[in-house]
């Protein structure tokens, strides 16, 4: 029997708008986390490659003087992105089974975040024709001798890194802002899922975007991660990924002064009052938590909920988290597919069992399902805990919600905030008044109102304290990568006249 054909093509690195093979030829293993098979290989970029592409970066941004890239109109550089945005609904249906197959999401959500992907860079081409307007716009100023204009203009070369959980739609979040302000690019994805950032390489290769434009380099992140963030020819660094991974991140760019954006983890909380449909507000902290198989950085992982719903809520919620369906991401109707990895899953497993020793009640989940024998699957996840719980105050990064009770708004608000992390957060009440108060004291970037998880390409993200700092999407996002610049000149035909004029004589 002939061997089955890959599910993906195989690619080298994306440099200077062509495929090549690592210097050290090096290759890392996708392993398919809901099967655990080996179904293919990345290559695996070292300090050499990572420098291969960002001189190849650095040539786009000066090549004829800036006029192949930075220089040219916003208008320009939209057609590009609106030709990628096409090629994505093109290839959506391939492109998210690629990526349940790397990292393990259902297909539906993948499908779903090609749609975002799309929207993403239609979003940008919108803000890069907007820039032309506004480059050289006038700004009053106080002296009437004085005329000042603002420009706008790209950053130079940029540094992205980006994480597993959405492979290819953070690495939009970020190269579409980067390619509309005129930028030349480096992404590096996570080793854990490269396969669809890779499929990005040759969807730029196929709408011609002009080489070195957007590099992609795959590999470990102690090489080629650490490699990106450390070299002197970037000129801005955006990561999105752990708050320990961004204090190296952070350590890094320091020594080259170079401008960082970070958004790194969250412990978000969900507060829930007495005053709602009890079915609505159930469905909505499932999918707080477990979207994503739990694994996003602005989970509600901690369920705050008012005691006199606590016996009806809890129950209830214990009953349908039984009832996800968790199957291969591949399946139809999969709600809740595996962990991306070995470690992940043994990291997950670890915080269960560590809140359990604490004293934590598990109301259900807990465990690997008795029909999934292979694939690094964990049922979802219900906790009863008190605040203490290591559990409670730290990022899980799986399908585990940590539960605990209040009695009033105060109450419910110092514990929301008592937390290191500052993503993002949501409130659930009948009472708009009430949902106004939480909102406003929530420390947070982020707060949803009667829901949870909501994003859109068009309002800005990212958090405080432990979360990061900066804003991605939005004309925030676009912000990241330009520098203003005043030009500011001398209108009157009058002399200045601060030094007396010597005598002539």
């Amino acid at each position: 029997m002939a061997a089955a054909a890959p599910a993906f093509p195989a690619r080298d690195l994306f440099v200077a708008g062509k495929w090549t093979a690592p210097c050290k030829a090096g290759r890392l293993p996708v392993v398919n986390p809901a099967t655990e098979e080996t179904i293919g290989t990345i290559p695996a970029a070292t300090a050499e490659d990572v420098d291969v592409a960002v001189q190849a970066a650095r040539g786009a941004f000066r090549r004829n003087g800036g006029g192949d890239w930075p220089k040219t109109t916003g208008s320009y550089r939209a057609q590009f992105l609106k030709a990628i945005a096409a090629q994505v609904v093109e290839r959506k249906g391939e492109l998210a089974r690629m990526e349940a197959m790397d990292c393990g999401k259902p297909l539906d959500e993948a499908a779903w975040d090609m749609d975002d992907v799309a929207g993403c860079f239609e979003y940008y081409a919108g803000l890069a024709e907007q820039l032309d307007a506004e480059q050289g716009a006038p700004l009053q100023v106080p002296m009437e001798q004085f005329a000042c204009r603002i420009r706008k203009e790209p950053i130079g070369v940029v540094g992205l890194i980006t994480p597993w959980n959405y492979p290819m739609l953070m690495a939009a979040w970020k190269v579409a802002p980067a390619l509309a302000a005129g930028c030349t690019v480096v992404l590096k994805p996570s080793e854990l899922a490269s396969l669809t950032c890779l499929e990005l390489g040759a969807i730029a290769a196929a709408v011609q975007l002009p080489a070195g434009v957007l590099n992609v380099v795959t590999g470990l992140g102690e090489h080629a991660g650490a490699a990106l963030t450390a070299h002197k020819g970037l000129d801005k660094i955006a990561f999105t990924g752990s708050s320990a991974t961004g204090k190296l991140v952070l350590r890094a760019a320091s020594e080259n002064l170079v401008p960082v954006t970070v958004e790194l983890g969250g412990k978000s909380a969900l507060l829930v009052f007495d005053d709602v449909d009890i079915d609505k507000a159930v469905e909505w902290a499932m999918f707080g938590c477990f979207w994503t198989n739990g694994q996003i950085c602005s989970a509600t992982s901690r369920l705050l909920l008012h005691e006199r719903i606590a016996p009806a809520f809890l129950a209830r919620l214990a009953q349908w988290s039984q009832e996800i369906r968790i199957s291969d991401p591949l399946e139809p109707a999969c709600r809740l597919g595996p962990l991306v990895s070995q470690a992940q899953y043994d990291k997950v497993v670890a915080f269960i069992e560590g809140a359990k020793a604490e004293g934590a009640e598990v109301l259900c989940g807990g465990k690997r399902p008795q029909h999934l024998a292979r694939g690094y699957y964990l049922e979802p996840t219900v906790l009863r805990v008190t605040p203490g719980m290591r559990v409670w105050q730290e990022e899980v990064f799986g399908p585990v919600l940590a539960v605990h009770t209040f009695s009033d708004e105060q109450e419910a608000i110092s514990l929301a905030n008592d937390t290191s992390y500052g993503l993002a957060a949501a409130v659930i009440s009948g009472d708009q008044e009430r949902c106004r108060r939480v909102s406003e004291a929530m420390e947070c970037g982020i707060v949803w109102v009667n829901c949870s998880q909501p994003c859109f390409c068009q309002a800005p993200w990212g958090g405080k304290k432990r979360s990061g700092f900066g804003r991605e999407l939005g004309k925030w996002g676009l912000d990241n990568y330009l520098s203003v610049k005043q030009v500011t000149q001398y209108v009157s035909s009058d002399p200045w006249n601060w030094y007396p004029a010597p005598s002539k004589l």
